[in-house]
């Protein structure tokens, strides 16, 4: 990745946040330009839109699944159904209910909405650490993977992770992501197609001889994964590292020195950490809000004293959000690339919700993020839910706030963004610092609750029942007037095992789930998840 383009693109989106309203009025111009001549264009009489409240009365808010008919017949082949331009590649995701997504990339959609975000995210790490990102060798890129097995939709088209991209068939060669080029991070073949989590070994066991000093993460889970495989799998790292192998194939010289290194290191301290590694770490790139921003403080230690988060930027499958400009709280909207409504979190989002323009936002408030882009998204609800946090200019900072997931046994619809919220709040009350937490709604009884899994990083915290219960009472009206009337319990905190969250994302990632792919779940989709997570051992001295 080029340091000018980055640059570039990031005075281009800042110049943008003076003038949002008119910077988004714009876009919607060339979007409509491009794509009304399509089968959805006609069909919703795009022609005919010439602003943003004529898009809300032709186009109806919708969801990615309820796009999917449009979506089906450009895989089929069918032309010009959604965008002028043909999709090359479909991004996939998990969403919130599991069900995969197939989100439709177009060259255009790459040009001119996905790369200049891409490469305007970067720059606050590389003017502020310009010599380390430059140097191929110092960069561990664990989030893009371009050269891992991919799998393809039903008609044969490639249906791929955000970090499975290859810029190169774009065109785009000097995307190349940082660290992406570095000569020791390209797996042999033998490797190269090896499932998930013997290819998270194999990149952590090339790094582990280098001078690292900047991990680009993304994902808080696989940040915090990072010095777990490291504390359980050293003894296989030194030994391959001694003998010159690759997850024990011949692949380099062997380097006893390093191999004693390290295990000195995890026979003084007990464990191998980042830091012992790469004396030299200074930033980790990561997401660091919602639920992760309860869990990093705790997980940056791990990396260094002197290490910094660096924000990652607001992202969906569906279209990019906000862009980090700074290390303040949030970032701002990425107002050159999407078209953004918005619908206010404290209901759910409709095919008719009256919907809020960038400039109407109000700080400390939750929504709905509703986006148009180029690519043929047209007044697409993401299953993501933002929080405005300020404004940079004209334009708001949001930050992510959670998934658009509700749990309700009693009338009181319960969201995840509130149940964090309530948590950071009980845990501040009475001085608790966790892991990672999860909840719950008792599937059964006469008297449900709310139960949150937790795994502590120091002392157990017994108070946080009482605090938490109270805190999801100030928080959600619903859940005090259920508590009120005896419709729900007092909500419970069950201490599990200090690493039971993270042998859960090892057993994801060695069940064939890519590392990007694998996320903190506020709520659990399945009970056998959480029967494993309060069935593991609690250490005694907790």
């Amino acid at each position: 990745m080029r340091a000018e383009r980055v640059l570039a693109e990031h005075r281009r989106f800042v110049a943008a946040l003076d003038h949002p309203d008119e910077v988004q009025r714009d876009l919607l111009r060339r979007i409509l330009e491009r794509n009304n001549d399509t089968a959805f264009g006609k069909e919703h009489g795009l022609t005919a839109v010439r602003g943003f409240d004529d898009l809300r009365r032709a186009v109806p808010i919708r969801t990615h699944q309820e796009l999917m008919p449009w979506i089906e017949r450009a895989m089929s082949g069918e032309q010009a159904v959604l965008t002028a331009d043909g999709p090359v590649v479909y991004f996939s995701s998990s969403g919130s209910t599991g069900r995969e997504k197939h989100i439709p990339i177009t060259r255009s959609y790459v040009r001119d909405t996905f790369l200049p975000f891409y490469h305007a995210s970067f720059a606050p790490l590389l003017q502020s650490l310009p010599q380390a990102l430059q140097d191929p060798g110092a960069v561990l890129n664990l989030w893009q993977d371009p050269t891992s097995p991919i799998s393809r939709t039903g008609h044969g088209q490639p249906h791929i992770g955000a970090s499975q991209v290859d810029y190169g068939k774009f065109g785009e060669d000097s995307a190349v992501g940082f660290g992406n080029d570095a000569e020791w991070s390209r797996l042999p073949a033998e490797q190269a197609t090896a499932d998930p989590w013997v290819r998270s070994y194999c990149k952590l066991r090339l790094a582990a001889e280098q001078d690292i000093r900047i991990v680009i993460g993304v994902n808080p889970a696989m940040v915090a994964g990072l010095p777990y495989m490291l504390r359980t799998l050293w003894p296989q790292l030194a030994a391959d590292i001694r003998a010159g192998t690759l997850d024990g194939r011949p692949h380099t010289r062997p380097d006893p020195d390093r191999a004693d290194e390290i295990e000195r290191y995890a026979q003084r301290f007990g464990t191998l950490l980042p830091y012992h590694l790469w004396p030299r770490l200074s930033a980790v790139f990561v997401w660091n809000s919602a639920l992760a921003s309860l869990y990093l403080p705790r997980v940056r230690e791990t990396y260094g004293p002197g290490v910094r988060l660096f924000g990652a930027p607001v992202a969906s499958c569906e279209g990019p959000a906000a862009v980090p400009v700074d290390q303040r709280p949030g970032a701002p909207l990425y107002v050159p690339g999407c078209v953004y409504e918005f619908v206010p979190a404290d209901g759910p989002v409709t095919a008719d919700s009256e919907t809020l323009a960038v400039t109407e936002l109000e700080p400390n408030q939750d929504y709905h993020l509703v986006l148009t882009h180029v690519g043929g998204l047209y007044r697409c609800a993401v299953t993501d839910v933002v929080r405005v946090v300020g404004h940079q200019s004209r334009t708001p900072r949001i930050e992510y706030a959670g998934r658009d997931v509700v749990r309700s046994a009693a009338g009181e619809r319960l969201s995840e963004t509130v149940a964090v919220r309530a948590l950071r709040a009980a845990c501040h009350d009475v001085g608790a610092e966790i892991q990672n937490a999860t909840f719950r709604l008792t599937p059964h009884g006469s008297t449900r609750r709310y139960q949150a899994a937790v795994a502590f990083a120091g002392p157990h915290a017994p108070a946080l029942d009482t605090a938490l219960d109270a805190r999801l009472a100030e928080q959600c009206p619903g859940y005090r007037e259920s508590r009120g009337s005896g419709r729900l319990g007092q909500a419970e905190v069950i201490e599990v095992h200090p690493d039971a969250f993270l042998r859960e994302w090892e057993r994801a990632v060695r069940a064939g789930q890519r590392p990007p792919r694998v996320k903190d779940r506020v709520f659990l989709p399945g009970e056998e998840a959480w029967e494993r997570l309060v069935t593991s051992a609690v250490p005694e001295a907790s």
